[in-house]
Order: structure tokens, then sequence, then C-alpha cells
């Protein structure tokens, strides 16, 4: 008799609640340290856990992505790991400042004092407010607000995480704005800071206007924009004609320092090494080769102007030319006109342009060219790709700003090397993310820039000592003692200080700036595993196992990330990275926020069952874009009725007793277990391969078989009580439930917990993964009668026929292999089709011949 506890109707409904409190109260998913010391390092699977950003809400992209890694961390505890799995929040960065904005309707202004009883305006949506209407509030009650609505978003990702049924250990995480974290991320860079990895630069930077801060290279990304070519007259100094070129950035001429054409190019190789006056500014500017310049775009010789793109810093900096930039850090043109402008005429156009945006400036600057006679032309519209913050909504400018860099192997050739030597050490799933890593840290043109002029980050642990005019002295940087961390420049002093000082001439000056979010990010091994805090975690777990992450992320969180333990450690963070591809719309659209078609998960959990969205998840493989359509989401079907499958089946499974001292004497119950090893071996290969959708694949494929194939064969057998074999078929039912619920619970968490407990004691999520039985039999034996009772049925049904009408007779056919395997399940097949004799033919290939039907009475 089945356990009592079984209900009488199996459902899903409720499992994610029940599970999730019995696994917290049992510490199902803590991370055992005793083990792992006991086993050392090679016990020990860890996870370097993606931080989700803390702004806002999860989408359908994390219930994929975090499924796939926790399909494997299950995986690697039922082998008897140490799986060291931690979750963190990604609290900082410009993401959490736009939402507090738009949440509270405030914006930070840090020239304001701090106000103890403020209460802001929205405790909601204030996206409709402009900017200018936003009530301006001191950098720490900015801050605050942002603490407190980073925390309320963790709560919500936490909870849905729980029903998502992720094995985190949740008393490992970790916040990337905790005074634990601030001490880890100034800690690492005052150490790169010793060995002359940070250094600190004036240089152009890359610059976004809205929210006035430098931008990294990794953050960028290409947006298609509408521009035109404005075919501008350079007059030559020798008298000898104008030199016409062809410009999208009109508004930059008065920053122009050269022309230049392609070292190649016929038309222009007499002109390299004189000179050309600008028109309206007057200005004598040279002509130069360089091989950068394209000869077939324009008229093949282009102005060059500090900034217009990001190919004009290459060109200012490896040409050794001036610097005349004339836009500001709010994308207005500078009062101050550049040095160079010296004539009446050249000074009064500047004054025209003055407090201007690049676009006003650019209509003003096209009238003046028009009234001189020196434009010449302008193209139709077209357009081309500009470079934008992959967060802004304006394209960025180029401005020079003094910034704080780490050095990523862009003008390094050896830290390069490594870069790429420790990518090849890894292993990638799938493999070919490696290239896309190669491809990134090969085209890097500059460091990285790691300052950001924002108020909710790191603060980077530096003042500067003031000389006696009050000013800064950059070479006399002051740095905190270790232990003195975590700190803020703002608010604390330098050793050797007192606060009198700060601001005053011989005195210090705090660095405002913060850290780029991946500066933090970067850390996120070290974070969760306890380096420079906890040295016996920090040597179980690191280097890590796995870094799973999308494939979006590459250039920036990995990327950045193997920098940091390059600098550090002189090795890879990880021994193998696991890369998830995209989830995308029916129209194959990738989803994302700012496209307005993402899938917010929670309806998708409540309506279907976790199990269902995890079994859609995990039948993806890595790196593959997966389609979601939330109106039809056929997969996911498809895994609620695996789901409740799974709980009937064992159901009928566990109704019937396993007798003491049971063997497994039955042919096919033997055939059954015999190919069933054959799927542990295979899911266990895909699994260690990193294939969990693999490893799914081939275990449903059996299940369905057993289920439709060998449940119906078996069950009369397993009924009766009387038949020699019914001990045998009980046992191998029983010895097959279990092998099944295990090769299944690292994706159907909760079903197989469930079916798990009605027979066994303890989590299957803790049990052993199970290994081949070695039970000798035939696997022909179970194909061959299933494909005959396949045969039978369907001869019924042709016959129009109900499956339970009894067979007088039945003639099967096939080659002598197939034959002789049917043979020696006769019995079964019998039993299960109601068959009173079975005769044997041959054939080539498997087939019914011939069946009487035992007429019914009407």
């Amino acid at each position: 008799m089945a356990d009592a506890s079984i209900p009488d109707k199996p459902a899903l409904e409720g499992l994610e609640s029940k599970w999730d409190a019995a696994w917290r109260e049992q510490g199902t998913y803590l991370f055992d340290r005793d083990a792992a010391k006991a086993t050392g390092r090679a016990g020990v699977y860890s996870i370097d856990t993606p931080p989700p950003t803390a702004s806002g809400s999860l989408h359908i992209g994390h219930v994929f992505s975090f499924t796939h890694t926790d399909v494997k961390a299950r995986y690697e505890r039922m082998r008897g790991k140490s799986v060291f799995y931690p979750m963190g929040w990604d609290d900082n960065g410009l993401p959490t400042e736009r939402r507090v904005q738009n949440y509270y309707g405030v914006r930070c202004d840090p020239s304001l004092p701090y106000d103890p009883d403020f209460t802001p305006p929205f405790a909601g949506d204030a996206k409709s407010l402009k900017p200018a209407d936003q009530v301006p509030i001191s950098r720490r009650n900015f801050i605050e607000l942002c603490e407190t609505l980073t925390e309320e978003d963790e709560k919500h990702f936490e909870s849905l995480f729980r029903q998502l049924g992720l094995s985190v250990d949740w008393t490992q995480t970790y916040r990337t704005i905790s005074d634990e974290t601030i001490r880890t991320s100034q800690l690492a860079f005052l150490h790169n800071l010793e060995r002359g990895e940070a250094y600190q630069a004036l240089a152009p930077t890359l610059w976004d206007i809205d929210f006035r801060s430098a931008i990294a290279q990794a953050e960028l990304e290409d947006r298609e924009q509408q521009a035109a070519f404005h075919r501008v007259a350079f007059s030559r100094t020798d008298g000898e004609g104008d030199v016409l070129i062809e410009t999208t950035r009109p508004e930059l001429l008065a920053a122009c320092v050269a022309l230049v054409a392609n070292p190649d190019d016929e038309r222009y190789k007499p002109l390299f090494g004189t000179t050309v006056r600008t028109p309206l500014f007057d200005v004598e500017v040279p002509i130069l080769a360089h091989p950068l310049a394209q000869q077939d775009k324009g008229s093949g010789i282009a102005m060059i102007c500090t900034f217009g793109d990001v190919t004009d810093i290459i060109w200012w900096r490896e040409l050794q030319l001036p610097n005349r930039t004339i836009l500001g850090k709010d994308g207005r043109v500078m009062a101050e006109a550049p040095e160079a402008l010296v004539t009446d005429a050249a000074k009064a156009a500047y004054a025209e342009l003055v407090g201007k945006t690049v676009f006003s400036a650019r209509k003003r600057i096209v009238e003046l060219l028009d009234e001189s006679g020196d434009l010449k032309n302008v193209s139709k519209p077209f357009s081309h790709a500009v470079k934008f913050f992959e967060k802004g909504d304006r394209p960025l400018e180029i401005v020079s700003t003094r910034q704080w860099y780490l050095r990523n192997g862009a003008r390094d050739e050896d830290v390069r090397a490594k870069l790429i030597d420790f990518g090849r050490g890894m292993s990638w799933h799938p493999d070919f993310m490696r290239v896309r890593y190669e491809n990134w840290t090969n085209g890097l043109t500059g460091d990285w820039l790691v300052s950001r002029q924002r108020f909710f980050g790191v603060p980077i642990p530096i003042w500067y000592a003031l000389d006696e005019n009050g000013e800064r002295d950059y070479e006399r940087v002051l740095t905190p003692d270790a232990a003195s961390l975590p700190i803020d420049p703002t608010t604390d002093v330098p050793a050797g200080y007192t606060e009198e000082q700060r601001g005053v001439p011989g005195g210090f000056e705090a660095e405002k700036d913060i850290f780029d979010t991946w500066a933090t990010s970067s850390l996120t091994p070290q974070l969760a595993g306890g380096w420079q805090r906890d040295d016996e975690l920090w040597n179980l777990v690191a280097p890590y196992d796995v870094r799973p992450q999308g494939q979006d992320i590459i250039r920036t969180w990995l990327f950045s990330t193997m920098v940091r333990s390059v600098l550090e450690d002189g090795r890879a963070p990880w021994s193998d990275a696991a890369v998830s591809g995209f989830i995308v719309d029916p129209d194959r659209k990738k989803m994302s926020k700012s496209k307005g078609n993402v899938v917010t998960p929670a309806d998708i959990l409540s309506t279907h069952g976790t199990d269902a969205v995890r079994y859609w998840s995990a039948s993806s493989r890595l790196g593959a874009d997966a389609a979601f359509d939330p109106q039809n989401p056929t997969q996911v079907k498809i895994g609620r009725r695996l789901a409740i499958k799974v709980l009937n089946a064992a159901k009928f499974v566990l109704s019937f007793p396993v007798p003491e001292g049971a063997e497994v004497t039955h042919a096919l119950d033997a055939s059954m277990l015999t190919t069933l090893d054959g799927v542990v071996r295979e899911a266990t290969k895909a699994f260690e391969a990193y294939d969990h959708a693999r490893a799914l694949e081939v275990t449903e494929s059996f299940f369905w078989t057993f289920c439709d194939d060998y449940l119906e064969l078996v069950k009369e057998r397993a009924y009766d009580q009387t038949d020699v074999g019914q001990a045998s078929a009980a046992l191998a039912l029983r010895l097959a439930l279990s092998t099944l619920l295990r090769l299944l619970a690292p994706v159907l968490a909760f079903a197989t917990e469930e079916a798990w407990s009605w027979f066994e004691e303890g989590s299957i999520h803790r049990a052993a993964w199970p290994e081949p039985l070695q039970i000798a039999g035939d696997p022909a034996v179970l194909s061959a009668v299933s494909s005959a009772l396949v045969g039978v049925r369907r001869a019924k049904t042709e016959a129009k026929a109900s499956q339970k009408t009894p067979v007088s007779h039945v003639t099967i056919a096939g080659p002598a292999d197939v034959v002789a395997a049917i043979r020696q399940a006769e019995g079964d097949l019998k039993a299960v089709g109601r068959i009173d004799e079975v005769t044997y033919g041959e054939g080539d290939e498997l087939a019914v011949r011939e069946i009487e039907l035992v007429a019914q009475e009407a």
C-alpha cells in the first residue's frame, strides 16, 4: 500500500510555497563550509552569480538565464559537491539614479545642505516630470532615497527568485553599495594604484550631456541617426584655390585643427604638408596624411576637430595636434573661444554660437557659412551610426576631462596577451563566445575609464594636496591606509591633516567622483568570496568554477572581471564561462525595456507553475536565443504537462509495494533498467559539458517511453500478486522512479521534491545523482515489445475496435532478433493487449500481419 501522504489528486498548485518554506527551515541549499574544508577546493563548486540591477523589476530574461545556472548548481550538489551559490544585488550606478529620479520626482544638487526631514514629492511614477520640475535635494538625501528604493527592489527580487526555485544560499548575499563592498572595491583600487595600473589623465572623454558623466568604451552602443554632409571650402594659404571637405559636424568648425586624407590618395598627395585657412574663423591648419582617412567617403578629405568622434581622438593623438575644445559638459558651446581665434571677425562668428546646443549651433553655423559663400552644398539627409551611452537618450559628445583609468591591455601588450591567454585557457559554453571576448580585447582603443561624475556609488578613495594658491597638485595624491577603509573622502580626512584644512591653500581637497558601477561589479568574485576579509572562504571558492551571464555583457562584466583578476591574481577568475542567449519576442526581436516588449515573469509563474517555466528555460541550450510568446507559451505548457505527469506517474508506481528481498528477474524489467542506464550516462555527460538542454531531452524522451510503453506493458503483472514476476516489476518500477526523479530534479525542482517526499527521507536535491544500476538486460526487449504493442493498438484502431477488445490471435512478423526480443516479454504483451495467442513470422520490418478480435456482444 502506498504512503498515506500521497494526495488523492496530486497537483502542482501550492508546491512553490510549500517547498520553499521547507528548504528554508532545513537549510537545504546552505554552503557547507565544514564539508568543503574536509574535501578541499576539489570538492567545491563555486558560482560567480550575476548580480541583477536593483532598479525596477526582473524580466523573463532573468528567469531564463538564472534557471540555466540553477540547473547546473542542482546537478553539482547532487554529485556531492559543496555548492557555493551566492546572490548579489547591483545597487549603484546610473540606472538606480534614474529610477530614483523618476520614482520620487527629485534630482541631486550636491551644493544643497542635508535636510533630515525631507519628504519626496512622489512615491511612485514621476516619469512625466521634466528635469527642471524635479525637486533638487542634497547628495546625502539623494543617496538615502537610492538606498531605500533599492532595498525594496531587492526584497521583490528575492521573492521572485524564491518562487523560481533558485537553490541560492541566501545567507551569502551582498550589495554593491554596502560598507563591506566599498571597502573591497577601494582596497582593490589602491592595489592597482600602488602597482601603477591605475592612473589619472586629462584627455578627450566620451561624455553624456544628460547624466553629466564620462562614459567608458564598453558602455557604448550605435544608434541610427539622421545626418547630412555639408560641403565647405577651406582656402589654401598659397592662394591656389580652395580645398572642399564634407562634414556632418559643421558646428565644430571652430575646433578644427587639421585636414586629413589617406596617404595613398593621389588627389591630395601634392597637398600634404601644406596649409589651409578655416572659413569664418581664419585659422591656419595643416593638411596631413593618415591611413584611417577614407578615400571614398565624401570628398576624400576630412576635417579633424577636437572632438567630433572617436576617430578624431585617434588622429589628434597620433598626429600630435593641438586641442581646441569648444563644447562644455552641458553639451553647449563654451563662452571662452579657442586661443587660435584672433581676428575680430572670428571672435564675432564664435560669439554667435556661444551657449547654443549642438543642434542650434549647427543651424547657425550653416547660416553663417551660407552668408559667407563658403558653404558649397548640403547633401540629402541620410542615416548613419552615432555613439550613445547604452542607457542615454542623446548622442555622446567628446570633451576634455580629467579622469581615472585602469590599464586593460589597450596600450599594454603584456596585459593584453595575458587576457587572451587566460581566456583561451577557460572553457566557454558555447565555445564561439570566446571569439567575441577576443575580438573585444583586441579591438580596444583606450584604457578602462573607471571614474564617474555621479552620486550613488563607491567613492574613489583619494584626496589631493592643495598648493599655496589653493590649486590641486595632481602629483601629490593622498591615499588612506587600508585599515581605515571604507572611507568617503568628502567627509573623511587624510592622515596628517585636519578638517579645517579642507579646501584651503596648503590643505587638501577630496575627489568627488565615484567609481563606474562596473569597477565594483568586476569584483563580484571577491565580494562574494571573502577576498581580503575571509581567507579561508576565498581559498575554498576561488578561482570560481563558473561565470554564468548573458552574451550582451561579455565586453563589460566578463571582460572587466578578467582584467581585475589578471591584475590582482595573475589568473583567470573562473575555469568556465556559461553564456546564455537572448529572449526574443514572437517577431524574433530581442526583448528589452527600451523596446517595450519585455514580459514580467510573475504572472507567467503563477499561471503555469514554476516547473513549467523552468522546463521552458532549460529546453534552450546556452548561447541560443529563445522565443517567448506570452499569449501562447507552447513550451511552457509542455513543461506543465510533464510536471503533472511526474506526479501522477509517481503516485501510480508507488501503488505497487515492493516485497522484501525482491530482485529484478524479468527480461522486460531488466531491459527497461538497462536502457535507463544509458540515459543516466548520456544525461550525466551532457550536464558535465554544460548542455542541460540535452540532458533534459534524453531524460524526458525516456520518461515518456517509460510512462506510455513500459508502465502499460508491466502494469498487469505488477497488479497480479500471484504472478512470479510481480516482485520484479514492482522493484523495477521503484528503481526507475527513483532514478527518473533525480534526473529531472535539476529542472522540475518542485514536482520531483514532492514526489520524492512520498517514499524517501530528506530532500531529493541533497540525494546522490543516479549512477547506472548495471542490471544485466537486453535493451532491445523494451524497444521491440513497445513497437509490437503500438502495432497491436494500431490494428485495433484500424478495425474500429476499442483498445479493451480481446484478441484471440495475432501474428507478428519481423527480423529474427526482434522477434526473439519480443518472445522474452510475450506474457506482458499478451496481458496488456488482451491477446490469447501470438504467432510469429519473418519480415524485414516489425509488423502486425494478422489480428483476430473476439466478437463483442451487442
